[in-house]
């Protein structure tokens, strides 16, 4: 599964409940929070406290669309300090390697276990367009960063990091439609970067991950690096054709958009295909979770959790 060679540390039983549940075989839901543009974070615990003991963890995302938000890590650490497991995104787009060094520092003193390192969305389609990317670092880069300073106890520079310095890293990747021939290029960059689990884009399709989670056991893949499938609750075929257009590598089928349409309540719909979708995935041998996410749509996400009712069981 989970590959702790070459010098590793992390302890046998694994670091996070994230980590435990890929370990030992689980079926994984990751679910995913934005913080929000206050310096007052009630109401975001509040909306994510439902989530607690439902999804397995919770991404906070860093930046989404190239907005200012608060600090994602100022959010996870709130999330943590009321029971509730964070996975902290990290983009590439506003830190060089100081700053990211500095910040996978602050999560581990703040108890924060899991990462997923991202690119991020360009400025250019934010608000604030005017702003410079950084990009230091890729995303490759940033994983193989983070995972020597795990194993070396080091930063870069060559000084000693002291303390514990356990992390779960994670990538994202998004579903194909394999050939015969086809090879995970991006996949296997960040396998060998140091990624322990992979989270995609939205892929509604189910009969596509079968196809595409197929050529990764073909190849040796998923059985060492757990892939969790990006899914959600579409709340109605506007917000499908516009996931379609907007969001590079989403796959919703005619057929969603089409049970959308015409749908009496297009959003109690959107709850029930993703449900059928989860538990199609859940079926899938290579599939080891879901990551739902409904950032118009935030109240579906522990009904679809919970409907499913395959988190934690054995996987495929």
């Amino acid at each position: 599964m989970i590959d702790v060679s070459e010098g590793e540390t992390r302890a046998s039983e694994g670091v996070s409940e994230l980590d435990r549940a890929l370990r030992r075989g689980r079926f994984v839901v990751t679910a995913e929070v934005s913080p929000p543009v206050s310096t007052d974070l009630a109401e975001f615990v509040a909306r994510a406290a439902p989530l607690r003991g439902i999804a397995t963890a919770v991404n906070v995302t860093d930046g989404a669309g190239a907005k200012t938000h608060v600090s994602s890590l100022v959010a996870a650490h709130f999330l943590r300090q009321h029971g509730i497991e964070p996975i902290l995104q990290v983009t590439c787009r506003d830190r060089n390697r100081l700053a990211l060094q500095a910040d996978l520092l602050g999560a581990v003193a703040l108890g924060i276990r899991n990462v997923l390192v991202l690119r991020g969305d360009e400025p250019r389609v934010g608000d604030q367009p005017e702003a410079k990317p950084v990009f230091d670092l890729a995303t490759t880069q940033v994983l193989a960063m983070a995972r020597d300073m795990r194993s070396q106890r080091r930063l870069p520079s060559g000084t000693e990091i002291k303390g514990a310095f356990d992390l779960v890293l994670g990538a994202a990747e998004t579903v194909a439609d394999p050939t015969p021939e086809w090879q995970p290029a991006g996949l296997l960059a960040k396998a060998a970067a140091g990624a322990d689990f992979i989270q995609t884009q939205f892929c509604m399709d189910a009969d596509m991950v079968c196809r595409y989670a197929a050529r990764l056991l073909e190849l040796g893949i998923a059985q060492r690096l757990p892939i969790l499938v990006g899914v959600a609750p579409i709340p109605s075929a506007r917000s499908a054709r516009w996931m379609r257009e907007r969001l590079p590598g989403t796959v919703i089928p005619d057929a969603v958009v089409e049970r959308l349409e015409h749908a009496a309540d297009p959003k109690l719909e959107g709850k029930r295909i993703c449900i059928e979708v989860i538990r199609q995935l859940a079926a899938v041998p290579g599939v080891a979770g879901v990551h739902v996410m409904a950032p118009q749509f935030h109240s579906a996400l522990v009904d679809v959790i919970t409907g499913a009712g395959v988190v934690g069981k054995p996987r495929a």
